[in-house]
């Protein structure tokens, strides 16, 4: 199913995967949960979501790892791996965090504005 076996990743530290597609599909799953307990018009869970459900069908659709990487184009698929690792914890803070939900004040009109606005000097 995962093609020829590879001996490394050559990347110090990171071991190959034995069954990536299986590893991806348990996380993919569960960003998928958490990300369906955050509202639909979520901008973290709209983006988040397309990106995971497309790499899901990649992953369904193309058995060989080496097919797979190429089409997710994200690096190898041990690194893939590391990414659904990490973004699984991040929608599991975005949950906490209710980022979607409006701000208790109103931001300051120039928060985004840069270069920052530069002081005026007093004479």
């Amino acid at each position: 199913m995962s093609g020829a076996l590879k001996k490394t990743t050559g990347i110090t530290g990171l071991a190959v995967a034995q069954n990536p597609h299986k590893a991806l599909g348990v996380l993919y799953s569960k960003i998928l949960r958490t990300l369906e307990k955050m509202p639909e018009s979520a901008a973290y869970r709209k983006h988040t979501e397309a990106i995971i459900k497309e790499r899901a069908a990649i992953l369904q659709t193309t058995p060989v790892v080496q097919e797979a990487e190429k089409k997710i184009n994200c690096g190898q698929i041990e690194e893939v791996i590391i990414q659904a690792q990490n973004e699984l914890t991040l929608a599991r803070k975005m949950l906490t965090w209710r980022a979607w939900e409006p701000l208790i004040k109103e931001p300051p009109s120039n928060q985004w504005a840069w270069p920052p606005a530069q002081p005026v000097e007093q004479r």
